[in-house]
């Protein structure tokens, strides 16, 4: 057997999240119609707490993805325009938690 080796042609750029070194690409969103928002969440502590809050912004029309992660409170919500905060508000309430407020 030969070991292959892999050459990574991506250049660093300090961020793992977009080529231009921010956490999200504006032309990237243009290209794909889509808006990032970050959300801080109190009161989540566990994987639990995450599904709940994920699942219930994940109803809200036009949600395309969300990603809670509850070490840092954050929750991550991508979706076709801009989300109306009184939605997010409400879904983040009914799943028993706190909208504190955008990240």
């Amino acid at each position: 057997m030969t070991a292959e080796t892999k050459t990574d042609t991506t250049e660093a750029t300090g961020s793992c999240c977009s080529p231009t070194g921010s956490c999200h690409d504006s032309a990237a969103e243009a290209e794909t119609g889509q808006v990032t928002a970050v959300y801080q969440v109190t009161g989540m502590t566990c994987g639990h707490c995450e599904g709940a809050v994920s699942d219930e912004i994940s109803g809200i029309e036009g949600v395309i993805s969300v990603r809670a992660v509850a070490a840092t409170g954050q929750v991550t919500v991508a979706s076709k325009a801009p989300l109306d905060e009184a939605a997010v508000r409400a879904a983040v309430d009914e799943a028993g938690y706190e909208l504190a407020d955008r990240a």
